[in-house]
């Protein structure tokens, strides 16, 4: 499978999903932080931006769909 760089407007709007999502969580223990700096060090090279995606579990996955446009959603199915 030949896995494809999403558009910078895609991708800025799936590392903005997920700091929304991320920052609903309590960080009492620093890992809404660590995982912070994981999306904010994540390029826009090939489907990196998927592993922002695969950092939740099914629950805030479909959060994360819910809060997904068109064409974000186009990509993650493209991409699973």
């Amino acid at each position: 499978m030949r896995h494809i760089t999403p558009t910078k407007n895609v991708f800025n709007k799936m590392i903005s999903i997920a700091t929304i999502i991320w920052m609903q969580y309590d960080d009492q223990f620093g890992y809404v932080t660590d995982k912070l700096a994981i999306i904010k060090n994540i390029h826009n090279y090939e489907d990196n931006v998927m592993a922002v995606y695969r950092m939740f579990d099914h629950i805030n996955q479909a959060k994360f769909k819910a809060l997904a446009s068109k064409d974000v959603l186009e990509y993650i199915n493209d991409n699973l």
